[in-house]
């Protein structure tokens, strides 16, 4: 545990809002050592508190007195010395004389030393501000090593790398400057900053915290990065303005956290950041790494952990990361997907002006959906429900419950319905090339569904339509399907829709737009276990073959997909996040198991994906090869099977 954090890319990162002694360095910095306290204790491994926190942002005129600047820089060397004991690093605001001039500073602390300070650039000079009474921009500071501080370099070019986390470097930026129209930190990350820390005095007015969030959450999206906002407490003046110490840690336009406002006490703000996705994100994005990197100095530093405080992991995985766990959130995001779905199969229609569509209805999720889409794709163009032909096509595996599902489900819906038996069919094909009667294996398996394809594919000629696939991305990227079987179709709907939003998008469908014998069938099917329904089904005629008894849960697949497309990480990282997403519900050694499985199908299956038909992208995840996937048939997956182990 002590190195598996770091290890995988996860920093512990902390914004903290101290309170106050207004005009009283030494009581400040004591205030703000208990803070620290606090989050080392939390196990922050990186604190930002601040602007002016050893001060006191609101001080007004004295900030410009001798004796108020000196007890800053001695209250920052108490800070330093305290960073030292608890085995932290530290970003603290204060007030400091250069060459002559008054600069509103972060110094960057770590570890017993002040590695570097950077001063504010953008000052605000309008309604309740007025900075430029004081201090100097930093566009006119000149880089120089400053001697009351042992030679600490200054300037806003500088970086600090965490050696022990060669992933994680740190820029720092104060308050206006992130409001700015070119924020300095977008300057930072292009020359690799992937923490970037925010020393604020944000005073608060009614409906101003939300235009916060959405800032913040909005640069660390286009910068790629994580940002750290730490804003002065309710222990500033109040003689015009109140400050709340609004604490925000947001990742690639995900808030991660807020802290409690308007407290009088330390407001501490603690979450953990993930670097490594940070650093994959940025490798795959061509308007990142397609833009010059400006020129700075990165200075090293060691992140260590707190010093007596054991690591923890305080990152959540979600199990589901494909779907949404706040129930309102998962009803928009069905409907907007359900509409992405049904207006490409629309637009593909309306381009070959068929006025049919041919959809093997087996009573399973994905025809299911394909269903519905096409049901609403039709009523989009003004098209008569009766031109989608649903087909079902029971076969030795077809089980009593899923036809009657099909049955009910296309009589409810209005569709037009045929029921066409496949299995003399299939029988007289396995005559014909010689297969032995009764061995039921993956020949016996894959001609029932290439007849199934070739009915459809014919139907489809006879009608002048074209035949609307059923498969779904999660199928894709295991390769869990027939090749020139259920992987052909004229337009794959489904193709961007992982199972576990599958299920999802049916049940909301059944609620948000059914009633009746219609709802009661689509709660049914969701309810239905997955098959493909090639095998006999037992004696008592339920299903015999079940997907997720042969791969494993479908979910597990799923939070893998997503971890190894999306997120780019490593085989260890991956099975080292599943084992903290699904604790208490899988062991880890099933998850190797089945995590080396995903791996293996997921290589040898490409080329299946190569040839894939046309179907709408709806998510972050993709693997169309004439879009977001790009990979050869014959890659090896060695290297990513070796490291697992």
């Amino acid at each position: 545990m002590p190195n598996s954090l770091h290890q995988h890319g996860f920093v512990t990162v902390a914004a903290v809002s101290p309170a106050l002694r207004l005009a009283d360095p030494q009581g400040n910095a004591t205030l703000v050592i208990q803070a620290l306290e606090k989050a080392a204790a939390e196990g922050a491994e990186l604190v930002v508190l601040p602007e002016l926190c050893l001060t006191g942002y609101s001080v007004g005129d004295l900030v410009a007195h001798r004796t108020l600047l000196a007890g800053a820089l001695e209250a920052l060397g108490k800070v330093a010395e305290a960073t030292a004991r608890l085995g932290l690093t530290a970003v603290v605001g204060l007030p400091l004389e250069v060459d002559g001039r008054l600069f509103n500073c972060g110094a960057f602390v770590s570890r017993g030393k002040v590695l570097g300070v950077v001063p504010k650039t953008h000052l605000p000079n309008s309604g309740e501000f007025y900075e430029q009474r004081w201090f100097a921009s930093a566009r006119i500071a000149r880089p120089l090593a400053l001697p009351q501080l042992g030679g600490a370099p200054f300037g806003t070019h500088l970086l600090f790398r965490a050696t022990d986390v060669p992933d994680c470097v740190v820029g720092v930026e104060l308050c206006e400057d992130l409001w700015a129209v070119e924020p300095p930190s977008g300057r930072l990350a292009l020359a690799g900053a992937t923490v970037l820390c925010n020393l604020s005095a944000s005073d608060e007015l009614l409906g101003k915290s939300a235009y916060r969030r959405d800032l913040v959450r909005g640069q660390s999206a286009r910068c790629l990065a994580a940002y750290v906002y730490a804003s002065a407490g309710a222990g500033e003046s109040s003689t015009d303005l109140v400050f709340s110490g609004h604490g925000i840690i947001a990742e690639n336009g995900v808030v991660l956290g807020e802290s409690e406002r308007l407290r009088f006490d330390h407001a501490l703000l603690v979450s953990q950041v993930d670097v490594d996705r940070l650093a994959a994100e940025r490798r795959r994005n061509s308007t990142f790494f397609g833009t010059p990197a400006p020129e700075t100095v990165a200075i090293p530093f060691s992140l260590g952990h707190p010093t007596g405080h054991a690591p923890r992991v305080r990152r959540r995985f979600s199990q589901h990361p494909f779907v949404p766990s706040d129930p309102a959130r998962r009803d928009e995001h069905c409907q907007e997907i359900f509409a992405l779905q049904s207006t490409a199969l629309a637009r593909r229609l309306r381009h070959t002006g068929a006025r049919q569509a041919v959809i093997g209805i087996s009573g399973g999720l994905d025809s299911t959906l394909a269903l519905l889409v096409t049901l609403e794709a039709f009523g989009r163009l003004g098209l008569d429900a009766r031109g989608i032909l649903g087909v079902t096509l029971p076969g030795p595996g077809t089980s009593a419950r899923t036809l009657l599902n099909a049955r009910r489900l296309m009589e409810a819906l209005g569709v037009t319905a045929r029921e066409i038996p496949i299995g003399a069919a299939v029988e007289q094909h396995l005559r014909d090339i010689g297969h032995p009667p009764g061995r039921h294996d993956v020949t016996y398996e894959n001609a029932q569904a290439r007849e199934r394809t070739q009915v459809l594919m014919d139907l489809a000629n006879q009608a002048g339509g074209f035949v609307v696939g059923t498969g779904d991305l999660s199928e894709a990227a295991l390769g869990w399907c027939t090749f020139n079987a259920d992987h052909m179709s004229m337009y794959h709907v489904n193709i961007g829709v992982p199972k576990t939003l599958v299920r999802h998008l049916v049940a909301w469908a059944a609620h948000a737009r059914h009633v009746g014998p219609t709802r009661a069938v689509l709660e049914d099917v969701v309810a239905t276990p997955v098959s493909p329904e090639l095998l006999p089904p037992g004696a008592d005629g339920a299903i015999s073959q079940q997907t997720e008894a042969v791969l494993g849960p479908y979910e597990v697949h799923d939070f893998f997909l997503f971890q190894v497309i999306r997120g780019g990480h490593r085989p260890a990282k991956v099975l080292w996040m599943a084992t903290h997403a699904f604790a208490g519900r899988h062991d880890a050694e099933s998850l190797r198991r089945w995590l080396r499985l995903f791996l293996t199908r997921f290589f040898s299956q490409q080329f299946k994906r190569s040839v894939m038909p046309d179907g709408p992208k709806v998510g972050t995840v993709a693997l169309s090869p004439r879009g977001d996937w790009r990979m050869p048939s014959d890659a090896e997956a060695a290297a990513w099977l070796a490291e697992l182990g």
